[in-house]
C-alpha cells in the first residue's frame, strides 16, 4: 500500500513509520522546517513498545511531487486544516482516500464537502507522543491505538486492505464498524481530557485526585454525550463511567498535547474541540454551560508566545 503522511509530527511520524516498519511505502509531506529536520536527524521513535529507526524515509514539500499514493493519513492540528486541503487535491483527485488523525469533528464536513463523502473515511488514534530537540518521535505509554471505518460503502476495499497491513504493524489496530461512535466516543474524552489538563495546568493524576475535579470531568463527559445525542450518535449508557474509569488508568504523569503545547508556548486546539462543542450545540440551540466555561478558560491562552508575562 502506498500511503501519504501528511505531518510527521509526533502522531503523524509514528504512525508513519510503524506502517513502513510493516511494509507499507510511506511518503512524508512536511513543511520546509520539519523536512530540512528529517533529513538531519532522521526519524526515531523511542517508546516503550519497542524503540524503532526510520533509515530509508522520503519526504517531500508538494504532493506533486508524489508518484502513486492510495491513502493520506491526516495527522496535523485543527488549525493547519485548511493548508492540508489545498496540498493533497491532487492525490485525491487521482484517487487517493483520506483518512484524518484529528481531534474534533468540524473537520469531517470540511473534507467531505472539497473531496466529496466517497473519498474521506472515519479515523482516530488514542497515543500520547512528543518530539524531543531533534524532532525525534517520545511515546510514553502503552496506548498506540488507531481506529478506522468506512463513512460511504465505496470504502471496504481500502479499509480491508489498511486492516491487513495493520494487522503485521506494531500499533493496536481496530477496523470498526461504528466509526462515528467511536469519533464522537474519543471527541468527548479528548474535550475533557484536555479542558482539564490544560485549565489546571496539570497532568491527569492530580486532576483526578479532587472530587471536585473528577466531578467536572464527570460532567464535561455528561455535556459531550447530550451533544453527540443531538447529532443522531448514541455514545452508550455506561459511557461517563467508562470514559472516567479510563482515566484513572493512565499513568499520573500523562497529559494532553493540548496542555504540552500549552507547556511548550505552541498554539493551543481549543477552537477545534472546546470550541467546536460549543458551535455544534449552538447550531442545535443546546447548552453547554460547563463545556462552555472550559473554552473562556482556555481560548486566552490559544496563542501563548504572544502573551505577555503579567
Amino acid at each position: 500500500m502506498n500511503i501519504t503522511v501528511v505531518g510527521a509530527g509526533a502522531v503523524g511520524g509514528y504512525f508513519g513509520a510503524r506502517l513502513q516498519e510493516a511494509g507499507a511505502h510511506v511518503t512524508f509531506l512536511v513543511r520546509e522546517r520539519r523536512y530540512h529536520e528529517l533529513k538531519k536527524h532522521g526519524l526515531h521513535i523511542t517508546s516503550v513498545n519497542g524503540d524503532y529507526t526510520l533509515v530509508d524515509i522520503e519526504t517531500v514539500m508538494d504532493s506533486n511531487d508524489i508518484s502513486s499514493c492510495d491513502l493520506v493519513l491526516v495527522a496535523v492540528k485543527g488549525y493547519h486544516l485548511e493548508e492540508v486541503i489545498s496540498n493533497i487535491q491532487s492525490l485525491v483527485n487521482r484517487g487517493a482516500k483520506v483518512l484524518p488523525l484529528l481531534n474534533g469533528v468540524e473537520h469531517y464536513e470540511k473534507l467531505q464537502e472539497q473531496f466529496g463523502k466517497e473519498s474521506v473515511l472515519g479515523g482516530l488514534c488514542f497515543i500520547i507522543t512528543t518530539l524531543d530537540e531533534n524532532g525525534h518521535i517520545i511515546h510514553t505509554s502503552q496506548q498506540h491505538d488507531m481506529v478506522f471505518g468506512t463513512l460511504h460503502e465505496s470504502q471496504v476495499k481500502i479499509c480491508n486492505d489498511l486492516d491487513k497491513l495493520t494487522k503485521k504493524a506494531n500499533v493496536n489496530a481496530l477496523y470498526s464498524n461504528d466509526i462515528l461512535k467511536d469519533i464522537w466516543r474519543k471527541y468527548a474524552f479528548i474535550t475533557a481530557y484536555s479542558g482539564l489538563t490544560t485549565a489546571s495546568r496539570l497532568p491527569i493524576g492530580p486532576v483526578r485526585e479532587e472530587k471536585a475535579s473528577v466531578e467536572l470531568l464527570q460532567s464535561v463527559l455528561q455535556e459531550m454525550k447530550l451533544l453527540s445525542s443531538a447529532y443522531e450518535v448514541d455514545l452508550g449508557e455506561n459511557f461517563v463511567e467508562e470514559t472516567v474509569g479510563k482515566m484513572y488508568q493512565l499513568p499520573a504523569d500523562s497529559t494532553s498535547s493540548m496542555h504540552q503545547d500549552f507547556r511548550k508556548g505552541l498554539q493551543l486546539e481549543v477552537e477545534g474541540l472546546q470550541g467546536g462543542a460549543v458551535r455544534l450545540a449552538q447550531a442545535v440551540e443546546l447548552k453547554l454551560s460547563v463545556v462552555e466555561t472550559l473554552y473562556a478558560l482556555i481560548k486566552p491562552h490559544e496563542f501563548p508566545k504572544k502573551q505577555k508575562n503579567y
